[in-house]
């Protein structure tokens, strides 16, 4: 699951991700999307595969990436039940305590 947050922890590959939701795409239908060299950007499609969160799909010289939902899914749900988000009866904040000024 660390490699699913460490893939998700870049600007570069969420967007890819926002790309992947629309369609399946070419990695130079995404690449015509960034800024960035080739090699950088074959660098994030590798973690991206890494973490299973895309599904390449090579014909010929072309490879179509595939967004993998259901990885993306199970990493949003375990975050949220890290954080008891899916708890049956919400837990309240602890209210801060006003601190006392200096002087």
């Amino acid at each position: 699951m660390s490699e699913v947050y460490r893939a998700l922890a870049d600007p570069s590959r969420r967007r890819i991700l926002e790309l992947l939701r629309e369609q399946d795409m070419s990695a130079g239908e995404i690449a015509a999307h960034f800024q960035l060299a080739k090699p950088t950007l074959s660098g994030h499609f590798a973690v991206l595969r890494e973490a299973g969160l895309v599904t390449p799909e090579k014909t010929g010289t072309t490879i179509v990436y595939r967004l993998n939902v259901s990885v993306l899914e199970e990493a949003l749900m375990a975050l949220m039940d890290a954080f008891k988000f899916l708890d049956a009866k919400p837990q309240g904040r602890a209210s801060a305590k006003p601190r006392k000024g200096i002087g």
